[in-house]
């Protein structure tokens, strides 16, 4: 869960108003280059960056098989960014420390070339009810050369280790600029290290943060996808991995400590960033090229470092190059300095007049100190975000954020570093989500926002791989499972929503809804009205499939019953079951 601290300077990512209709007239359109020369203007004063609140790591380098010598060095560099970074190192190879109660006190445990098998099968039970119950792993190099015999640790780490050629230098590609292990990085990193091959392809359950181009260096065999680091989010808790780290040179490396270290923040939810897998993504601008787009108005977006930052204004920058139609999914990175405004417009007509988006279009917002229809998150005008959970997701200014608008139908939904935030529907017959072009906003001076890795899915507007958050109901409350038991037969009830592991459910391809590592059951299988919805070992079978309907409700196919929340008071504690659909409000669910 998001600690106060972090909430609270999450919010100062804007202040002034956005793009609006007004009776003045606006300044004429410009016809001005993407990225020309930043003309001057009084920059707002960035925000200073913030000390994470102070926290605890828990390393752990037992071996039972290969040494690395570069151990203690890691371990030394581990310290030395605690010390720097308000955190506080606990370094030990005693497998005995891995209890329940031990374990409370760490935000994340790094697995530091560890070899072979390390825990016992109470320690292994132990670290599981610690990752369920929202804590972090960070993986060091032979992390991944670790207890094969163990499935759960297997899916944790994503991937483990295959075969490795000589230790040389290789290209690595960085994939994900926004997540805090890799943002400081450019679009390559040359570097030194042993380059493991792994037994498996993460990248279908994990967000890949960097691979290797395999035509750089020798001996890599895994077809030319080859990635390197990860992270993802695993049975309520975090997971992140890098194969780096082999030699000692590593970790006097400044580019690799910081690596690790946005690694680690992530993992202790000190920053947040989307690890939901992905694939299937056309680029719109990559980095290097403003091909296929258009400024309108004044103002305009510099190009530096693979990024557009904005400048100036009204004004907007939008791809002329195809307009979309029908259902999508548009990703993108963005960073505000301070205090400043931004925004992306989808949905409106090829003009070179900025206020086209807004007559015709409907603008995300960027600003998160403005009125609750127009803060980050909000369909500027029309509907807030969800404030706490967009709280609870958003990095404050300095930090990388990414935004995923989904497009189904006239339906919008918004994603903010893979938490959804809003749900969003258009009933205005003279706009449509589903045609138009989209583009990103250059508020005014001082308005300075930077956006990298704009790129879209037209494969139905989704995101493979599952999509984890609330499932929030009736009265505003949350699906929770009680007391975050992960005991079969733990009862299912809806509570105030939280951010707890116990309200974090992951929505799979299987028509499966999961939380804490087990599913959203029907007990015995029954159908008859008022049949108890409990928490379950997963097995696959009709009592834990679950089809959302456009209704709003959610249905158990096998019964042809909804999930339904008792009673009509429907306080904290009250508990779910099923019942004969109807579409009453406490049938009606809002899935992540």
């Amino acid at each position: 869960m998001r600690t106060p601290l972090k909430t609270v300077l999450g919010l100062f990512a804007g202040l002034t108003l956005c793009l609006t209709p007004q009776a003045t007239a606006m300044p004429g359109p410009a016809d001005q280059p993407a990225g020309q020369t930043r003309q001057a203007a009084a920059a707002r004063p960035a925000a200073d960056a913030a000390a994470d609140p102070a926290y605890k790591v828990l390393v752990f380098s037992r071996t039972a098989g290969f040494r690395h010598s570069s151990i203690d060095d890691g371990i030394a560099a581990l310290r030395s960014l605690g010390t720097a970074n308000n955190f506080t190192v606990d370094a030990s190879e005693d497998p005995q420390v891995f209890t329940t109660g031990n374990l409370a006190q760490y935000k994340a445990v790094v697995f530091l070339s560890t070899t072979g098998d390390v825990l016992g099968d109470g320690q292994q039970t132990a670290f599981e009810q610690y990752i369920k119950g929202g804590g972090g792993y960070v993986g060091i190099h032979a992390a991944a050369d670790t207890e094969y015999n163990w499935p759960f640790y297997e899916g944790l780490a994503g991937a483990l280790f295959h075969s490795h050629p000589a230790i040389q230098s290789a290209t690595v590609k960085v994939e994900d600029r926004a997540h805090d292990a890799t943002a400081h990085l450019g679009s390559t990193w040359q570097r030194t290290d042993e380059w493991y091959n792994y037994r498996s392809n993460p990248r279908t359950s994990a967000r890949v943060l960097a691979s290797l181009d395999e035509s750089s260096y020798s001996g890599g065999n895994m077809s030319g996808d080859h990635p390197i680091a990860w992270c993802k989010d695993y049975q309520g808790g975090r997971a992140f991995y890098t194969g780096g780290g082999h030699t000692d040179e590593s970790y006097s490396e400044p580019a690799f400590r910081r690596h690790l270290l946005g690694g680690i923040r992530w993992a202790a939810g000190m920053t947040e960033a989307d690890c939901r897998p992905e694939t299937g993504y056309t680029s719109l601008f990559n980095g290097s090229s403003t091909t296929g787009w258009r400024q309108a108005g004044p103002g305009g977006f510099t190009l530096a470092d693979g990024s557009l930052t904005s400048y100036g204004g009204l004004g907007m920058l939008w791809y002329a190059a195809k307009e979309f139609t029908g259902d999508y999914s548009l990703k993108l990175d963005w960073k505000a300095a301070g205090d400043d405004n931004s925004g992306i417009f989808l949905g409106f007509p090829a003009s070179d007049d900025p206020w086209s988006a807004v007559n015709n279009g409907y603008e995300i917002q960027i600003d998160a100190t403005d009125a609750a229809d127009r803060t980050t998150g909000a369909v500027y005008g029309y509907k807030s975000a969800d404030i706490a959970a967009r709280d609870a997701a958003l990095n404050p200014p300095g930090e990388w954020n990414t935004y995923e608008l989904r497009v189904t139908g006239e339906r919008l939904e918004i994603f903010l570093n893979g938490r959804k935030i809003n749900d969003f529907t258009n009933t205005d017959p003279v706009r449509s989500l589903q045609q138009g072009h989209i583009g990103i906003q250059n508020h005014g001076d001082g308005d300075d926002v930077a956006f990298r890795n704009i790129r879209i899915d037209e494969a139905g507007g989704t995101t493979p791989g599952p999509r984890s958050g609330p499932v929030k109901g009736v009265n505003g409350k949350c699906l929770d499972v009680n007391g975050s038991n992960t005991a079969d037969g733990t009862k299912i009830q809806i509570w105030t929503c939280n951010n707890s592991s116990a309200q974090t459910w992951t929505v799979a391809g299987d028509s499966t809804i999961k939380a804490l590592g087990k599913c959203l059951d029907v007990s015995g299988g029954g159908s008859a009205d008022g049949t108890k919805i409990q928490l379950w070992t997963c097995n696959n079978t009709g009592a834990q499939k679950w089809a959302p309907q456009a209704d709003g409700t959610v249905r158990n196919p096998q019964s042809g019953k909804c999930l339904d929340a008792s009673g009509g008071t429907w306080n904290d504690g009250t508990a779910v079951h099923l019942w004969t659909c109807h579409t009453g409000p406490n049938q009606k669910w809002t899935l992540p």
